[in-house]
């Protein structure tokens, strides 16, 4: 990161006048708290993810982190969906190894109190070398103080353009139901469904089987009330995009060429947690999808039509197509497609230090 500039009197006394013209509502020139500025269309995005299970969460936070380095999109804050405050640590380390230390984190204290867990790398922010030496730094020093995910989601939102800002939800949907339920606040008079309404361009959903059998979904029946009221709720005028398992089926990043692709270090956190924890558990890339398509766009995905989606009680989701929907999901891709996209996800990792 580059270093911060002094400060000289001149500047501060600039910058005070500035802060004090932003109370004002017609301000135009006071930067991202301003909710009247216009939309770039640099993707805005927040990622919420449920860390601390499947391992394609970190690769899909390493992969926004590069995608920010780049200029190819801000990541506005990351919303942790798994209960806890050691699963925000966990972004928290990633945070800061990828040197974005100042990214917002928010939690979930109210949510699916023991959902599975795949590969346990919980104690990924305790890790220790050879010495004892702690590997990981933190940006955060008091995780109670931490804001609730929907709270952080009603900050980060009332702060952006209209119909700017992509979530790319690739846990469970905990927080997003919080946000949606609540009322106005200290952010916005709005109510969390009219928050969403004005301020999401898209949701990019890690969810939802769409093939010729039904079953449950994972991510939506560990909490399927959440998940409900999610759909229930979610306003029909905002686009809703899904990434189904079957597409991320096909793409499977092997523990060794892991370690392989970051032989450059051995303090890397995704690193460490495949050299700790066994990985050769049928992980495969199911959360990067959302995030490639929020950041590059859809000209890389084949997608069905336009349609509803309903969740039935046994979390299975039932696609209706209608010219007037809000919804799309990818379809699966070819040998050749899954291919590609694993050397996307590979090339953030081979390349974290250009």
């Amino acid at each position: 990161m580059a270093g911060k500039k002094r400060m000289t009197g001149f500047h501060f006394l600039a910058r005070a006048l500035i802060a004090l013209m932003c109370g004002s509502a017609v301000c135009t020139a006071c930067g991202e708290n301003n909710p009247a500025q216009v939309y770039t269309g640099l993707p805005l995005v927040i990622l919420d993810t449920d860390l601390g299970s499947s391992t394609d969460d970190l690769f899909a936070l390493e992969m926004l982190h590069r995608y920010q380095q780049q200029g190819r999109c801000r990541l506005l804050g990351v919303v942790v969906d798994r209960m806890g405050e050691a699963n925000a640590a966990i972004a928290d380390v990633m945070n800061t190894s990828s040197g974005h230390p100042e990214t917002p984190v928010g939690l979930v204290r109210q949510g699916i109190p023991a959902p599975k867990v795949w590969i346990d790398y919980g104690s990924l922010p305790t890790y220790t070398d050879a010495v004892g030496k702690r590997m990981f730094r933190r940006a955060v020093s008091d995780y109670s103080q931490l804001p609730d995910g929907y709270k952080l989601y009603r900050r980060l939102l009332s702060a952006q353009p209209d119909r700017s800002v992509s979530i790319c939800s690739i846990g469970f949907v905990t927080a997003l139901s919080a946000l949606l339920q609540s009322e106005g606040d200290e952010y916005s008079p709005l109510s969390g469904v009219e928050l969403v309404r004005q301020k999401v361009k898209c949701i990019y959903v890690m969810g939802g089987v769409f093939g010729q059998s039904s079953e449950p979904d994972f991510n939506f029946s560990q909490g399927i009330t959440f998940a409900s009221d999610f759909f229930r709720l979610w306003p029909r005028e905002t686009d809703m995009v899904f990434s189904p398992m079957e597409v991320g089926e096909g793409i499977e990043y092997k523990p060794e060429q892991v370690i392989s692709d970051i032989s450059w270090t051995d303090a890397h956190p995704i690193k460490q947690v495949y050299l700790r924890c066994k990985c050769d558990t049928g992980q495969r890339m199911w959360d990067p999808m959302a995030v490639i398509q929020a950041v590059e766009g859809d000209h890389l995905f084949t997608l069905s039509g336009r349609g509803t989606v309903r969740l039935t009680p046994q979390a299975e989701t039932v696609f209706t197509p209608s010219a007037t929907g809000n919804c799309r999901y990818q379809l699966t891709g070819t040998t050749g497609w899954n291919a590609a996209m694993l050397e996307k996800i590979r090339q953030s990792i081979i390349n974290a230090t250009d």
